[in-house]
Order: structure tokens, then C-alpha cells, then sequence
């Protein structure tokens, strides 16, 4: 009996395993996570995926969702200049190891683009891999220190207006002398309002000592006997374009292969001033006044209004005919080709063509207020500054009015407002009050006439210092901000000094130089240092005749 209890004992125990077997607890596995890069700071500032405007060294800190593995991260992290080429970098760790710190080892290149790349290789503590790449931009800031000497402001101005002027001196076509359109195009192309400026450069170039009289005078006589006995002339006005060796019209553009009545007025404008200047009794003087003479008298200006009517046209063609059937109103750079027109001693315009065509019987007016500066004429935001600068090389807008505007305030609250539209800077563009100035230039793969309006953030160096009547002081900043912190990129001495254009925010530097944003710059400058060609235009008897005739009043009319 002792004996079966025990064994009933024993079964009643195993009895659980006598039914089935027990299966081992197993803890799943950790499946990871992704890594997310959560935050981006540059120098403390988080600006999302591009900073501008960086020390030599600065400082960058990405915060991840998770510590990483210190493992993967220099073959994840990389720092890059634009070629590609790797950049050192130095790495610290923080707040467990989700917090990475990244510092260039040695200072980076001034104004420069760089990349710091995040490579989807990194990976966190616990194997998850980085979710997505990240491309963050990095640019460093200008130069600030003097890239030359520092000159008086008055032998700043020399600089300038000499180095400029060898592009009319220098790079004038050898046969013809007339202005090469620009540097980096056709030699043989020659422009003719270019060359209106270039020859008003002359006169500046004589004056300032640059050039002797006698030097002036021969390449004059050059450039007007070829535009009088070579070049190609419609009605006498001249092509926008001319082959500089054989003076055959080259087309602007498909249909513009004859006269350009504007790029005429241009030409005219400087050859008058030529004239005055050169007022001399010798043969060589009178033979020059004599020929511009010719070719101004020849310019038949009534022509151009096409049939009689009320307006000017800018075109006309040999085989085209008026199929441009561009009429030149205002407000815009063509105050001159009316002036001129009704200054003819023989084929002038009536007023009513300048009231009706040009002026758009008061329509030109605008009358609004921008950053607090009234602008009387134009669009809105004034359009780009060569509007008040190409007529008046020489039209002398001090205390000019007529019916429509006071030109001087016209001009100089222009320029006003394009200064304060580039010192707001609201389009982050790296302008600035002393990197300012929109007009017609190169830019980037194209030309365009930059305005408050038409803004692709290029800077223009003669926007601001063919601004110099108006806006000395501004205009002054400008100059020092372009040769001083930024002459290393955009100041070439040894070609015809600034180049045509340039934007910080592509970090491009045109390769070009123009004659009509070269010839400005030399004369503007003079007319607010002396006011040279302002005083030998003024001064021509057609021209007091002719504008007020239109309606105009100045003292310098008297």
C-alpha cells in the first residue's frame, strides 16, 4: 500500500509534462528606426539648406534624431568646394552623440561656394540609417580688407575715368576708330551710340590731360570721315551697327538692318559736343566742325515720323521698310532724339510731335511716390538708370522743366529710389548702400535692362557711377564698396577697369565691357566733376532753339 501511494504522488507531479511539451520564451528582435537629421545651425543661425555670408571657419551643428555612430560618420560627412574637391573638416560630439559639430579645419576661401553633404551611409547607435541626403549650402563672406591703396577721392575719379577710357582709346576699331560694340564679341562690330559716348569720352580724356588736343583731334577727324564718307547711312541717320572696316550696316536684328534713329541721336549728341570743344582757327578744327556739321545737317529726323503723324520712329528699314513700327514715347532714354529733332537747322519737328509722340499728351506723367520720393515721370519704380543718364550726357538737367517735369528732380529721385530698392535688399540678393545700381547690362547667360521691376540680381557698375550728378555721396560709397572691397574680382586695370556686371548671388563676374556702359561712366563723372559736357552741348545755338522751342526752360537755355 505504501508503495502505490508513491507512484500515484509521482504521476500527479509530471503530470503537465505527461501531455505536452513547454515551448522557451523568445523576445522579439529591436527592429531600428530611421535617423532623421532634425535641425541645421550655421554659425547659431538656422536658415534651412543655404547660408550666405560666412566666416572663414564656420561653424556647423547638425542635430539628429538619435545618437550616431561615430563609425560611419567621415565617410558620410563631407565638405566640398565647387570643383569637388574635399575640404578637411574637424568633427566634435555632443549631447550623446545626436549632436555633430563640424568645423572646416582651416579657414575657407573668401567669397566662395561650398557644400556640406550627408550622406545617407550615416548611421545611428543602433543601425538605423540617415532617412534622407541633405546638400546644405555654404557661401563665405567678402573680403573686407582694401584690395589697393587708398586714394584721395579725386584721384579715385582720375583712376577711373583714365582706366575707362582706354576702351575708346585703346580698343577703338583701328580703321574707322569708332566704338567696338563689346569685348567679347565681333571686333568689326561698331556701335553707333557707343560711339557718340565714346567721342564725348574724348573730349573729357583731352580736358583731364589723358590725351594731348592734337592726339584727340586726329583720331576725331578719323572717326568722321569714316561716318561721313564710308559708313552706311538711311535718310542720314546712321545703323545701331556698323562693320568698323567697310561701314556696311550690320543688323541688329532680323529686321533691323537699316537706320536706328535713337542710337543716331546718340552719335549726334557727342558729335556736338565735339564740335563746340574744338573751336580752334586752325584747318584741322575747322575741317572737324565743318564735317560734323554735315553729318548733322544731313540727319533728315522729320522722316521718321512716318507719313506726318505725331510721333518718331525708331526703325526704318531698306527692305523691311516701317514693319518694326517701334514709336519712340516716353518716359524712357530717347528725351535726346526729340531735342535733337527739334533742334535740326533742317529738318525739324513741330512741338506737337514731342507733346503727342514722345510725351503722350501728359501720359508719360506718373506722379506716385516710392520710399517716400515722388517720381514725375516714367513706370513705377522709375525703370532702369540708364533712362536718366543716355540723354543726359549731354542735356544739362539742372533746373530744367517744361510741362510735364521738373527733370532734375526727375533724375535724381530716380536714382534715389533704385538706391533704397537695393539697399532694402528684400530679395536677398547681397545688395547693399554701398552695392547698388540696376540697368541695362550683361548678366548671367544673356542681357537684360535690370530694374526694380526686372530684378535678376546683377549689379551694374555704371548704374551707380553714372549716377554721380545725382547721388554724389551714394554714388561715392558705391565706387569705394567696387574698387576697394571688391576690386580683386571686378576692377581689371590693366584691360578698361570694371567690368559690365556682376551678382554676388551667383557669384558671377561678367568677362565683358561695353561701350554704352563704358562711355557713361567717363562722362557722367566729368559732368559732376566739371560739368564739361553738360556746359559744350548747352551751348550749341540749335540746341537752345530747338528745346525751348519745345517748351523747355533753364537757365542754361538762356
Amino acid at each position: 500500500m505504501k508503495a502505490v501511494i508513491c507512484l500515484v504522488t509521482v504521476c500527479f507531479i509530471l503530470a503537465p509534462g505527461c501531455s505536452k511539451k513547454t515551448s522557451p520564451t523568445v523576445t522579439p528582435p529591436v527592429i531600428p528606426t530611421a535617423l532623421v537629421l532634425q535641425t541645421v545651425t550655421v554659425d547659431g543661425i538656422n536658415n534651412g539648406s543655404k547660408y550666405i555670408g560666412l566666416a572663414g571657419k564656420p561653424v556647423t551643428r547638425l542635430a539628429f534624431s538619435a545618437p550616431v555612430n561615430q563609425s560611419t560618420v567621415a565617410s558620410s560627412i563631407k565638405l566640398q568646394d565647387k570643383s569637388g574637391t574635399a575640404v578637411p573638416i574637424t568633427l566634435a560630439y555632443e549631447k550623446g552623440d545626436s549632436l555633430l559639430v563640424i568645423t572646416p579645419s582651416n579657414s575657407l576661401a573668401f567669397l566662395t561656394d561650398f557644400k556640406l553633404l550627408v550622406l545617407t551611409t550615416l548611421a545611428s547607435k543602433n543601425g538605423a540609417k540617415l532617412s534622407s541626403a541633405a546638400d546644405i549650402d555654404l557661401r563665405t563672406d567678402i573680403d573686407p580688407t582694401p584690395k589697393y591703396p587708398a586714394l584721395s577721392d579725386n584721384a579715385l575719379l582720375d583712376k577711373v575715368q583714365r582706366v575707362t577710357f582706354k576702351y575708346f582709346w585703346d580698343f577703338g576699331h583701328p580703321t574707322s576708330g569708332l566704338a567696338r560694340e563689346r569685348t567679347n564679341g565681333d571686333n568689326n562690330v561698331v556701335t553707333s551710340g557707343g560711339s557718340g559716348f565714346g567721342v564725348m569720352a574724348i573730349v573729357a580724356a583731352i580736358d583731364r590731360g589723358f590725351i594731348t588736343r592734337a592726339e584727340g583731334l586726329a583720331r576725331l577727324k578719323l572717326m568722321t570721315d569714316f561716318l561721313q564718307n564710308t559708313a552706311q547711312k538711311f535718310h542720314g541717320a546712321f545703323p545701331h551697327w556698323l562693320h568698323g572696316a567697310t561701314g556696311v550696316v550690320i543688323p541688329f536684328s532680323a529686321k533691323d538692318n537699316g537706320a536706328d534713329l535713337v542710337e543716331t541721336s546718340y552719335l549726334i549728341q557727342g558729335l556736338l559736343c565735339a564740335r563746340q570743344y574744338f573751336n580752334g582757327a586752325d584747318a584741322g578744327e575747322v575741317a572737324l566742325r565743318n564735317t560734323i556739321n554735315s553729318i548733322w545737317r544731313g540727319v533728315e529726323w522729320n522722316w521718321f515720323r512716318k507719313n506726318n503723324e505725331e510721333v518718331l520712329y525708331w526703325h526704318w528699314s531698306p527692305n523691311f521698310g516701317w514693319d518694326m513700327n517701334l514709336q519712340v514715347r516716353g518716359w524712357n532714354e530717347c528725351l535726346i532724339t526729340y531735342a535733337l529733332a527739334a533742334s535740326s537747322p533742317t529738318f525739324a519737328i513741330p512741338k506737337s510731335v514731342y507733346d503727342q509722340g514722345f510725351a503722350r499728351s501728359g501720359n508719360m506723367k506718373n506722379g506716385k511716390s516710392f520710399y517716400g520720393l515722388s517720381l514725375p515721370l516714367g513706370e513705377d519704380y522709375g525703370g532702369p538708370l540708364f533712362y536718366s543718364q543716355y540723354s543726359f550726357l549731354g542735356i544739362n538737367p539742372t533746373d530744367l522743366k517744361d510741362a510735364y517735369a521738373d527733370y532734375w528732380l526727375q533724375n535724381k529721385n530716380h536714382t534715389l529710389i533704385n538706391y533704397n530698392y537695393c539697399k532694402e535688399d528684400s530679395k536677398n540678393h547681397g545688395y547693399s548702400a554701398n552695392n547698388w545700381g540696376l540697368t541695362a547690362s550683361d548678366i548671367p547667360n544673356g542681357y537684360t535692362a535690370s530694374s526694380p521691376t526686372n530684378d535678376v540680381g546683377v549689379i551694374a557698375p555704371t548704374a551707380a557711377l553714372s549716377a554721380f550728378p545725382y547721388t554724389p555721396v551714394e554714388s561715392m560709397q558705391a565706387l569705394k564698396y567696387f574698387y576697394y572691397t571688391l576690386g580683386d574680382k571686378i576692377w581689371k586695370e590693366n584691360e578698361f577697369g570694371f567690368v559690365d556686371a556682376f551678382s554676388l548671388k551667383e557669384l558671377w563676374f561678367a568677362p565683358s565691357y561695353l561701350a554704352i556702359d563704358q562711355g557713361p561712366i567717363i562722362v557722367m563723372i566729368e559732368n559732376y566733376r566739371s560739368g564739361l559736357l553738360w556746359k559744350l552741348f548747352m551751348e550749341c545755338a540749335e540746341v537752345k532753339s530747338g528745346m525751348k522751342g519745345l517748351g523747355f526752360t533753364s537757365p542754361n537755355l538762356n
